[in-house]
């Protein structure tokens, strides 16, 4: 990056420490002090306050930050650009997920495209507040991501599969070797929810089969939410791409109403997509249609 007093101060206020920053930014502490201490004799004004073990931003800021990070996005897109000038296959690519497609997909999605694209260096960051993923891509602090439909931000959209929702219960459960889980019960027996931001697609269950839950608990794990059920102390509504290979003793099956979600990859814009996000738009495409083609 041309800016490194931006991505310095960017990385201090995100971490809350210049130890950290320098860490991750491969800088000794001192030269992260050195740059902050530069920006801001240019500003002509304080943008973080030095603690005792660590740092925040000032007002000043938190008032700037927003536009600091738009620089060091448009100044990484140029130079993925400039690269694709220069015929060189370089640059990175910055993809957003949520924990079900972090589990399941991007370890092989990720060691395909390193296989295709090794000059390409790889970031991803899991968030399971669809929101603030949507948000992400529309500023372009990422360059791609996962989402499921409807979005609210107008990006492009790619859809890849449709993943059922389906309801979990402890191997002892009474309707455990049921063929489904009657609407009755969706609303009778208590709910371990799973707590994913302002959105909820689970929520389209209970809607399509007619009820409210009773909600038990409400955790934002999805791990802890196994648990608790397999546990006996409820059931749950989960993605089926989630309760593939579980880490706890479950039984899972379709509701009485079916219902699933339609996964996506999606960017704000194909057409300024750098050439390296368009590459792992093309590999995600390919090895999802392929996993799901042997999986049958």
């Amino acid at each position: 990056m041309g800016n490194q007093k931006y991505e310095a101060f960017l990385k201090v206020a995100e971490t809350g420490s210049f130890k950290e920053a320098a860490r991750e930014l491969g800088y000794t502490q001192a030269g992260i002090s050195y740059l902050v201490n530069t920006l801001e004799r240019e500003f002509g004004v304080p943008l973080l306050v030095r603690e005792y073990g660590g740092a925040h931003p000032t007002s000043d800021g938190v008032a700037i930050m927003e536009q600091v990070q738009d620089v060091c996005n448009a100044e990484r897109r140029l130079e993925a650009r400039l690269a694709e000038r220069k015929h060189l296959e370089g640059g990175s690519v910055h993809v957003a997920t949520f924990t079900s497609t972090a589990i399941q997909w991007l370890p092989g999605i990720a060691k395909r495209f390193e296989d295709l694209h090794p000059a390409i260096k790889l970031d991803l960051t899991c968030i399971d507040d669809q929101n603030e993923l949507e948000e992400m891509m529309w500023r372009g602090d990422a360059d791609c991501g996962f989402a499921v439909f409807p979005v609210k931000r107008d990006l492009h959209m790619i859809p890849l599969v449709r993943d059922p929702l389906l309801v979990a219960v402890a191997c002892d459960h009474p309707l455990a070797g049921e063929g489904s889980f009657p609407a009755e019960a969706l609303e009778a027996e208590p709910y371990v929810r799973l707590e994913s931001g302002v959105y909820s697609e689970m929520d389209e269950l209970f809607r399509r089969n007619g009820v409210e839950p009773h909600v038990r608990f409400t955790i934002a794990s999805d791990y802890a939410v196994m648990s608790l059920v397999s546990a006996g102390l409820g059931y749950s509504v989960l993605p089926g791409l989630i309760l593939r290979d579980a880490p706890f003793p479950l039984v899972s099956m379709p509701p009485e109403v079916p219902t699933d979600r339609e996964i996506a990859v999606c960017v704000r814009s194909m057409e300024t997509a750098s050439a390296a996000t368009r590459a792992f738009l093309e590999v995600t495409q390919e090895w999802v249609e392929k996993e799901y083609r042997e999986r049958g």
